[in-house]
This record gives structure tokens, sequence and C-alpha cells, in this order.
């Protein structure tokens, strides 16, 4: 059996009459990366914050890393590290500073050897003498995962932390999340990057306050039911909006120089693209599999936006 780092049920949270979250139950097993994926507005951040103990549900109740979120809130938070999507260090302090600052706070008892460990771990070494303002979005998000990570924390709250970074720097921040998960601790990370969607060991998909989803990668696929079409060829956007309005086909998305057309009733997706294929002649088409990206997009137009 897994040792369950949060175990929460029916958690709801409104603001000013409009419910943000409503009725999520999640169970997340220590050490395993568990990714939050949903468009902006969905309840990810208030899901995280009532996580962590920096707000309290308005119903439900359940456990993080042990603890009551409800009553237990500040033993929480001596266990977790937030990393904000707003880079949220001195700009005008150095690399060490900055660390050395925060290991000040948390009371460590040798802040200049836990900001040095920091700098060597995260490979920063060399530019610990840098102001942190002056860093590129790549290495700003290095230091804010070291300075999370400085007080040893159980559990990290990781959200939308390689917003706007480029994709060499997305990557060796992932390869560290998934060498700090060997060690044992819990990740919690909300994201809009399928690629890094498909590295979380499960998913969670989230839309206007409601989990649509959850498992991981394959299974959430799997759960969706979707059967894929790929259409490559000429006029693709003529084509795909000849093909949205036809019984059968849920969805229709562009991918690069090809279009994914996918329905849930296989049979009925089968009889729609049979009649497209004997009216047109100028497309290839083949039997595909069903992205991540596809079974997100479908959840997406289908769920309801709480904020209309």
């Amino acid at each position: 059996m897994k040792e369950i780092a949060i175990d929460v049920n029916g958690l709801t949270k409104s603001f000013d009459g409009r419910t943000v979250v409503r009725d999520l139950s999640l169970e997340v097993p220590k050490g395993e990366i568990y990714g939050f994926l949903g468009p902006n507005g969905s309840g990810k951040t208030t899901t995280l914050r009532m996580l962590c103990g920096l707000l309290t549900p308005d119903s439900g109740e359940g456990t993080c890393l042990g603890y009551d979120i409800r009553i237990e809130a500040d033993a929480i938070k001596r266990n977790v590290g937030y990393m904000t999507q707003r880079f949220s260090l001195y700009a005008d302090l150095s690399i060490r500073e900055n660390l050395e600052f925060v290991a000040r706070v948390y009371g460590m008892p040798d802040p200049k050897g836990a900001a040095s460990r920091a700098i060597a771990r995260l490979g920063l070494t060399g530019r610990q003498d840098q102001l942190a303002g002056e860093l590129s979005g790549g290495w700003k998000q290095r230091l804010a995962l070291g300075a999370c990570i400085l007080p040893e924390p159980r559990l990290l709250l990781l959200d939308e932390p390689t917003a706007g970074v480029d994709p060499k720097a997305r990557r060796e921040f992932w390869d560290e999340i998934h060498g700090l998960a060997a060690e044992g601790i819990t990740v919690l990370v909300s994201t809009h990057y399928m690629d890094e969607a498909e590295r979380c060991h499960e998913l969670a998909y989230i839309a206007f306050g409601e989990l649509l989803a959850q498992g991981t990668a394959k299974e959430v696929v799997a759960q969706s039911g979707l059967s894929t079409w790929i259409v490559s060829g000429g006029d693709l956007h003529r084509l795909g909006a000849a093909l949205q309005v036809r019984d059968g086909i849920d969805m229709v998305a562009p991918f690069g120089a090809e279009l994914h057309v996918s329905g849930r009733d296989e049979a009925a997706l089968d009889a729609a693209i049979k009649a497209a294929k004997n009216a047109d002649g100028a497309h290839r088409w083949t039997r595909g599999a069903p992205s991540l990206e596809d079974v997100f997009i479908l959840l997406m137009d289908e769920a309801k936006d709480n904020f209309a």
C-alpha cells in the first residue's frame, strides 16, 4: 500500500457568491508528481491554496501530510514549499543573498551553508552573486525552486512554474522535479503544457471548478472513450469547418499540417468520416490514437463556464 500524502473529499470554495471549486476530491500518494490541468479560472490555484492551509474550504474535509486541512494549517505550512506564478524573491538581492534570507526566515541553523548547498544542487554555481532581477525566466524559476526546497519540505506546490520559460530550461526544471520526487517529496504542479502533463505520475483535469478527469495520462485518454482520425492535405481550414457540423464528430482540432477529428461514438464517427471521404478525394485519412491534448480540448469545450 502506498503512503498517502494528500487525501481530501468534497472541497468547495466560493468567492462573492461564485463557486470556484465544487465538491473536489483527491488522493495523492507520497513521492508522486500530480499534475493539475485546466483553463484559466478553473480553480487550480484555489485548490492548491486550500491544500496548503492558505485558504479554508467552505465545505469538505481531508488531510495533507497527515494534518487536518481545517484545524492544522500552521503545521501544513511548515512542511510545504509553495512556488507561486509570479516571481516573489527580491530582485535587488543576489542569488546567494536571497537564499540566505529565506534560510534565516525559516530559522535554519546554518543559512550560508544551506544557501551554498542549494546553489550547487540547482546548477547556480558561478551565478551566486548575480542579482535576481537580472536573471532570465529559466534561471529565475530555478532560483525560486531553490528557495522552495531550502527548508526541506515534504510537499511542493508549484503553480504554473514554467510559464514563459524556454523548452531547454523547462526540461531541466522537470528533471530536477523528478529527482525531488525520487527522494520522497510529493509534488503538485499546475501546467498548461501537454508535454509536462505527460511527465506527471497522475493528472487531474479541472474546468471551471469541477474535477472532470483524473488518473495517469494513459488512463485519462482511455476513460475519454475518444476515437480519432487524422487528416492531411490542402485547405484544412475549410475541411475542418465542414466536418465540425457533421453528426458523430465531437471535435476537430488543427495540429500543424493535420487535422485531428474525434468522437466518443466510434461507429457514428466512422460513418461521418466515410461520408466525408466519399465526398472528398483531395485528402489523406488515417485512423490515429487520441492524444492527451485531444481529450483536454474536448473536456474544455464541454465544460460549463462558471464565470459566464
